[in-house]
């Protein structure tokens, strides 16, 4: 029995130390080694491709005006750039807004049938040879298209991820304070990542690709970004990672609004797997198996669900007198102790913000096991609550 339990901990301690810090030490390792550099020179004007920036805003009335001027700011030739934006379903103002400026095009039906059916319904309509995507509550660095398109100039890029960026207070409540150390930490990976091979997942907020290399995925579909990056990758092309364009969002309101997110990503996250399950097999993709396993994989599957055997078996072996075993259960009391502490104090404003990290981490593993649960009713819909985001101030 001892031999069962103490393995079942020790393989546990494994699986997590190495989705969440091992990994993270073995890509840094490795992009030393491969050396490659993600430094290219922006090109000229007049070289510059013809771009395609498709926005998708749903009830974004009360923001969509300083997305617009934030758009037409963007340092990039205008006659090379063609501004989508696409207001499916929406019933406030937005789509009255839009037309206000007549170098957006807009396109609106007054049917909501989920963002994966608007960028389909949208997509179509564009010629240029690449498309951007961007959400309409997140604001991008002036130089943000030059610094995404200058990396197609190797034809083995198929499609390029910008960085997502947490607006930083200097004190911040439980969602602010995890989400942006997240980030942070997610957008590292996601650089060391690129310099060995390819990211491994885009996110919504600011990635693109090669219009040619497009594919509709099903209208059921949760996390487009996710599964249209990976499906570029799979067919012999880098995604590349791109930190000097960024798209600024405020974090969650709260950890609640935070909540819903991680939920509905994590069902989704399940849905791309079983859809994307060939990238399993390192036989045929090599390299992006690796990375796609180690970084996204575990993360939904064994970490979280070892989480608990962990704590379960620790119990068992500090139980049995074993004063190795004492010391880390009473290590994993004090970082659960922390997480109850950040549960009650989590709409706090809090100049620590490390002191949220056990909080945010639990809710992440958590919301894993809801996320499941969805997956496998068949409830998570494409038509979803978005999250109440917290003002900047």
């Amino acid at each position: 029995m001892f031999s069962i339990i103490s393995g079942i901990f020790w393989i546990g301690i494994l699986v997590v130390g190495y989705t969440y810090v091992g990994y993270g030490i073995i890509i840094y390792i490795f992009s030393k080694a491969t050396r490659r550099t993600n430094v290219v020179d922006i090109p000229q004007n007049d070289q510059l491709p013809a771009v395609t920036l498709l926005v998708a805003a749903y009830n974004e009335a009360d923001i969509i005006r300083n997305k617009i001027a934030n758009t037409l700011a963007l340092d990039y030739p205008k006659e090379k750039l063609e501004l989508f934006f696409v207001t499916d379903g929406s019933t406030d103002a937005t789509p009255e807004i839009i037309k206000e400026f007549p170098a957006i095009q807009l396109f609106h039906s007054n049917e909501r049938r989920g963002k994966i059916h608007a960028v389909n319904r949208v997509m179509k309509l564009v010629k240029t040879p690449i498309v951007i995507f961007c959400d309409a509550n997140t604001d991008l660095n002036e130089k943000a298209i030059r610094k995404i398109v200058r990396h197609y100039v190797d034809e083995t890029v198929g499609g390029v991820s910008g960085e997502k960026r947490i607006f930083s207070k200097d004190k911040d409540n439980a969602s602010g304070s995890g989400e942006g150390m997240y980030w942070k930490y997610e957008s590292f990976l996601k650089r060391k990542d690129a310099e060995v091979y390819s990211i491994v997942g885009a996110a919504g907020e600011l990635f693109s690709m090669r219009t040619a290399l497009y594919e509709e995925p099903s209208l059921d579909m949760i996390i487009e970004d996710f599964y249209l990056s990976l499906r570029v990758a799979a067919k012999g092309y880098r995604f590349a990672y791109e930190p000097e364009a960024y798209a600024i969002e405020t974090a969650s309101a709260s950890v609640g609004e935070e909540w819903k997110r991680k939920v509905r990503i994590s069902a989704g996250g399940f849905q791309a797997m079983a859809r994307l399950s060939y990238l399993l097999n390192p036989f045929r993709y090599g390299i992006l198996s690796f990375q796609y396993i180690s970084h996204r994989v575990l993360r939904w599957t064994l970490a979280p669900f070892f989480l608990p055997l962990i704590f379960l078996s620790n119990l068992w072996l500090a139980w049995a007198g074993l004063p190795f075993y004492q010391v880390t259960l009473a290590l994993q009391v004090f970082f659960y102790a922390l997480a109850i502490a950040g549960y009650m104090l989590r709409d706090k404003k809090i100049a620590i913000k490390g002191f949220f990290v056990p909080y945010y981490f639990m809710v992440m593993n958590v919301s894993v096991y809801f996320g499941l649960n969805r997956y496998l009713r068949g409830k998570q819909s494409v038509v979803w609550e978005k999250a109440k985001r917290a003002t900047a101030s």
